[in-house]
């Protein structure tokens, strides 16, 4: 899954004309006998698995002989201002794929029509991640479609040097490794490359401490970095950089193959795909990677596995669709047992716990599979995209990383952004 998730933004210039069209959940079925079917999907889906969605649409025209079901598919960068513009019009696509951070400023503004979760496969199980991505104000307005989670990946060739012939199972054990490493390799190599402005893998730390970016009461948001627990954990994530991370601490999560790939590093914590695009030959420049990289479960400070950012994507029907009922059964054919099973084959987590349970019984993905199933997600509140556009968190874990400000100060003035902006629509 090589691509960001950006919180959708930016949107407010088109909802004038949403706003008029009210809430479609609260009345009675729509287009469920609409005789053409818009469906808009990223590149991934017509390059990986078309057998997919062939099938979806197949399911859906058995039901309702004569139904025309057109698709249209995008690249992430372009997508949503696409989406943004047909939104303002009268041609607005009935199902519309979504990065799962995209999903909540479309929510908040009333651009996707709200569905009845019990009408998808397994939605009782839906990853935590996941669900919440599509949850905003107790109600649904998207079906997880499938996920990607965060592993840490090390060389066992420059552990092994080390003495170290085994990924660790316990903190304790990582952080021993980590500097028998470091002591051997010297300051010039970091034991761990871990980008300082990478929120994720920082505010994986804050929730194994039992922290969160912010927290809920009464319908109001408000920022928790500054509690103790948050603390405890960005303390934790700096002692990781100080003591592992010897590159350039202003960099973010963006190139981190690649410089994993000219082996400055033992290991990192990213994506899943992270570790094995960095041996791809195009991007090993040590000649070594391919045969030496190994996945393995984050363990994290508090004993448990640290818990995950799960990257995703979402399938939303526009409020302004003409054929939601329809829509909504597409989705629903989409992401049912064998579409999550043929996502599966390619690679990918599933939508739920069920099905990810099995993964866990093949050696192939049992990392993968056993790091998703502690997972968080970003705060559904509304001025979330805000917090995410004025790159808040990352200001914050720089002036940690590169020691301009202390733990405490940096999270109280973190807080502070946050408080402005949290609850703004």
């Amino acid at each position: 899954m090589k691509r960001k998730l950006i919180a959708a933004i930016g949107i407010a210039g088109m909802m004038v004309s949403i706003a008029a069209c009210g809430d479609s959940g609260s009345g009675d079925s729509k287009g469920s006998d609409a005789k053409e079917l818009t469906v808009w999907l990223t590149v991934d889906a017509q390059n990986n698995w078309p057998e997919l969605v062939k099938a979806a649409d197949a399911a859906v025209q058995k039901k309702h002989p004569g139904v025309k079901i057109n698709h249209e598919y995008y690249g992430w960068p372009d997508k949503n201002a696409k989406l943004d513009a047909v939104l303002a019009t009268d041609k607005a696509p009935d199902v519309v794929e979504m990065g799962n951070t995209e999903m909540l400023g479309y929510m908040v503004k009333g651009a996707f029509a709200p569905l009845d979760a019990s009408k998808f496969e397994n939605s009782d199980a839906w990853l935590d991640g996941l669900e919440a991505s599509v949850t905003y104000e107790d109600k649904t307005y998207g079906v997880p479609y499938y996920a990607g989670g965060r592993v840490g990946n090390w060389r066992k060739d420059v552990f092994a040097a080390a003495g170290v012939k085994a990924a660790p199972k316990t903190y304790a054990e990582l952080t021993a490794a980590l500097d028998k490493v470091q002591k051997k390799e010297g300051d010039k190599f970091s034991a761990w490359y871990q980008p300082t402005r990478d929120w994720y893998a920082a505010m994986s730390f804050v929730y194994d401490a039992g922290g969160s970016i912010a927290t809920e009461s009464g319908g109001q948001w408000k920022a928790n970095l500054s509690s103790p627990e948050s603390l405890k954990g960005l303390t934790e994530y700096k002692k990781v950089v100080d003591s592992y991370m010897h590159g350039d601490k202003t960099k973010d999560e963006s190139d981190r193959y690649i410089v994993y790939g000219q082996g400055k590093s033992g290991m990192i914590f990213g994506a899943a795909w992270e570790g094995a695009t960095a041996a791809d030959p195009k991007n090993d420049k040590t000649g070594k990677l391919k045969d030496n990289l190994e996945n393995f479960v984050m363990p994290g400070p508090s004993g448990k596995n640290l818990p995950v950012f799960l990257g995703g994507s979402d399938l939303a029907v526009p409020v302004k669709s003409d054929a939601q009922d329809l829509a909504a059964e597409w989705i629903a054919a989409f992401t049912g047992k064998e579409g999550q099973k043929g996502l599966m084959a390619k690679g990918n987590l599933p939508n739920n716990l069920t099905d990810l349970a099995s993964l866990k019984n093949d050696p192939a993905t049992v990392v993968p599979a056993t790091a998703a199933e502690s997972s968080w997600f970003v705060p559904m509140a509304p001025g979330w995209g805000q917090v995410e556009k004025a790159q808040v968190l990352q200001t914050m874990l720089q002036s940690i990383g590169t020691g301009k400000k202390s733990v405490e100060d940096a999270a109280k003035e973190a807080d502070a952004a946050i408080d402005k902006v949290i609850n703004t629509k």
